[in-house]
């Protein structure tokens, strides 16, 4: 036996030697090959730094869009409140009008009747009853006119004509009432006893309230915000512009996206100037309303813009740099450096997936079980294992198993992320993890975020639909004592065994056993109950 593995030791040396005198031979008649893979590294780190820069591009504009939204739903909110208050208020002058008993009264009670529940905001241009011949029969306040005449008003026809049209909202006008004041007028029916056109209820918004409303968003020198009636009709814009206020948008390409939804955001060019904005809207509840904010892209990106120049510099500075440190080193390197760093990247690693290899595992599993022998620790293992591997492997070809190995791997790597856990491939579509000081119940809930991991992130390209990659995976743990007669080998035993468990279960699932400090033989009865 002591032979045998003096022998296995030699051929060992003799092929490390001869794979040490071949990549020096390489590497010395082909210097340029670290130039090369110094260049290389430079062109990754540039196109990496390109990622993050769109990444942070796309970062600024969803951050935009969300300030965009939490500003439109402020002036949403805004409004619909003072719609709400408006609405309430010329239901109570309605159903005070429609009481015969108000027109009784002498003129101030009948004022504190029909208007004592009326709105006093400081937009508010007045409140009036308007009978059914178009003349003012009353008004919030002394000394308003009351002969003039509505009946030709928008708002008053629609109230006439249609005794379901509710809350309406007009169009803006230049009020009679108060010496030309652009206003709005905010209506309700008033029907007589027998359910006739009596007049209407009427609330006058000078146009004002919305453009203050307004004045206190900030867009940015090119954004915009205003306020549009579902028809088109601007109401209040910022930047402010007098010949806009009452303007049909309605044939305006940015607007018609607006009527097709409650709420939403998206990116167009203005006719009007031709800036590119970011449009977030939302419908007023309970009113005909739409506040938009729109922000220039070209203001959103300026911080970004000015970061990525930065950082582009600094990229191709540090790239050009970097290349010319690799070829200075390329002549530099000296051979034995080269074959350590190759002798242990031979002997350590996973060629495919870039894991720890079947060695690092068993000598990493003893240290591990001495160490828990001597702290009293627990120490736990998992086997994994990929459903269905060779079917895969089958049908896509090797190729595409190699992917789904290498996915497979990042997921288990992702989750293991401990200094001291070791993530290994034991071979072929089976990795082990070596979980040091973790209980059972610890390398259970690693086992199946592992297992969800892998079943959302790594989808096969299948015949119907795409299909999820699924592992099983087993778990045991141990205790080890000074007098224990078990061994790593029989931890990892029961591990597998734990995974068979799985695969037998119906596969995709997580099965677990749990050593104590019994005998073997009681142990090994136990291996197949999962917690």
């Amino acid at each position: 036996m002591a032979r045998q593995g003096l022998s296995l030791r030699r051929r060992l040396r003799h092929t490390l030697h001869a794979a040490r005198t071949g990549m020096t031979r390489y590497v010395g008649n082909r210097p340029w090959v670290a130039g090369v893979a110094g260049t290389l590294v430079a062109l990754a780190m540039s196109i990496l730094t390109a990622v993050e820069v769109g990444e942070g591009r796309r970062e600024m504009l969803d951050h935009a869009r969300q300030t965009s939204q939490n500003l439109v739903s402020i002036i949403s909110a805004d409004l619909a409140r003072n719609v709400e208050i408006y609405s309430l208020s010329l239901q109570s002058m309605v159903d005070a009008a429609r009481n015969p008993v108000t027109w009784t009264l002498p003129g101030p009670a009948r004022q504190a009747m029909l208007f004592d529940r009326a709105t006093t905001a400081a937009y508010l241009g007045g409140a009036y009853v308007v009978g059914a011949d178009g003349e003012v029969a009353a008004a919030q306040y002394n000394g308003a006119n009351t002969t003039v005449h509505l009946e030709d008003r928008e708002y008053f026809q629609v109230q006439q004509r249609n005794s379901a049209a509710g809350l309406y909202f007009s169009h803006p006008f230049m009020s009679r009432l108060r010496g030309g004041e652009q206003s709005i007028a905010l209506t309700r029916r008033i029907d007589d006893a027998q359910g006739r056109f009596a007049g209407i209820a009427l609330l006058a918004i000078r146009i004002e309230y919305f453009q203050h409303l307004l004045d206190r968003i900030d867009t940015g020198e090119q954004g915009s915000v205003f306020i549009v009636m579902t028809d088109g009709t601007v109401l209040a814009r910022k930047p402010f512009e007098a010949r806009a206020i009452g303007a049909n948008i309605a044939k305006s390409p940015t607007f018609s996206a607006m009527t097709m939804h409650d709420s939403g955001t998206y990116v167009s060019v203005s006719p009007v100037d031709g800036v590119r904005r970011i449009f977030t809207y939302a419908h007023v509840p309970g009113s005909p309303l739409i506040a938009v904010v729109a922000p220039a892209v070209d203001d959103v990106l300026a911080p970004w813009q000015r970061r990525s120049h930065v950082a582009a510099v600094l990229t191709v500075g540090f790239g050009a740099v970097f290349v010319l440190v690799s070829w200075l080193l390329a002549f530099a390197l000296r051979d034995k450096q080269r074959a350590q760093a190759a002798l242990q990247r031979l002997a350590a690693t996973d060629p495919l997936t870039g894991l720890s290899n079947r060695r690092v595992l068993d000598k990493r599993l003893d240290d591990e079980w001495m160490r828990a022998r001597r702290e009293n620790k627990p120490l736990s293992v998992l086997f994994i294992d990929i459903d269905h591997f060779k079917r895969f492997n089958d049908t896509y070809g090797h190729e595409s198993g190699d992917e789904v190995l290498v996915a497979v791997a990042d997921c288990i790597a992702s989750v293991a992320r401990r200094s001291v856990d070791l993530v290994a491939r034991y071979g072929g579509e089976e990795f082990a993890v070596v979980l040091p000081d973790t209980t059972a119940q610890g390398a259970f809930a690693v086992a199946e975020q592992i297992r969800r991991r892998v079943e959302n992130r790594v989808i096969l390209p299948g015949q119907d639909a795409p299909q999820a990659v699924t592992v099983s995976v087993g778990c045991a743990t141990a205790l080890p004592t000074a007098t224990d007669v078990a061994s790593r080998l029989e931890l990892l035993a029961a591990a597998d065994a734990q995974l068979y468990v799985a695969k037998n279960a119906g596969r995709n699932r997580t099965s677990s056993a749990q050593w104590d400090e019994y005998s073997v033989a009681q142990r090994a009865s136990s291996t197949g109950a999962a917690l």
